[in-house]
């Protein structure tokens, strides 16, 4: 098949892209080093660049509403969440809420550089890679997309409080 039977042919699907932030319950866990029951929270660089964090269920419920919102076909929507904070205002929100400091490990741009330049295998690669672009941050608008399609986003504030009282109660 030639190039433009091929373009053609995907111009005339219907299509929506989310591409989604940083999610809250991945990168802001215990699994990733933010160990909010201990107090204690793996930094990735100097933890200064803005982060659109979202949760998966806002993704989840934005992919709902774009399976019937005309507005979402044949489009790519860039979604985070309500609004970008760094790593180190997002260790601030939880040693408010949760009303003691945390521990900082902080892992230099440099030590990420090397994890993927030595990376034996795809995965190793892909998660080092993951992990120093994270450094760069990823901070979205969120107000078109909010008045668009209707949606209420989850904040940091309200992740921190619902897993520090989760954390509470074990």
């Amino acid at each position: 098949m030639r190039k433009e039977a091929v373009e053609k042919a995907i111009k005339s699907l219907n299509f929506t892209t989310i591409q989604a932030s940083c999610f809250m319950e991945v990168w802001l866990s215990p699994s990733l080093g933010f160990d909010y029951a201990n107090a204690t929270a793996r930094i990735y660089g100097p933890g200064t660049a803005p982060i659109s964090w979202v949760s998966s269920r806002d993704v989840a419920e934005m992919c709902a509403v774009a399976l019937r919102h005309p507005a979402a076909e044949r489009t790519t929507i860039e979604f985070g969440g309500p609004e970008a904070l760094s790593p180190l205002e997002v260790v601030a929100r939880f040693e408010r809420i949760g009303g003691g400091p945390f521990k900082l490990e902080h892992v230099p741009e440099p030590v990420l550089r090397s994890q993927v330049q030595q990376a034996t295998d795809s995965l190793q690669k892909s998660f080092a890679a993951l992990m120093l672009g994270f450094i760069q941050g990823d901070a979205i608008n969120m107000a078109p997309v909010v008045d668009k399609f209707g949606i209420k986003l989850s904040s940091v504030d309200d992740y921190a409080r619902s897993v520090l009282a989760r954390a509470a109660k074990t």
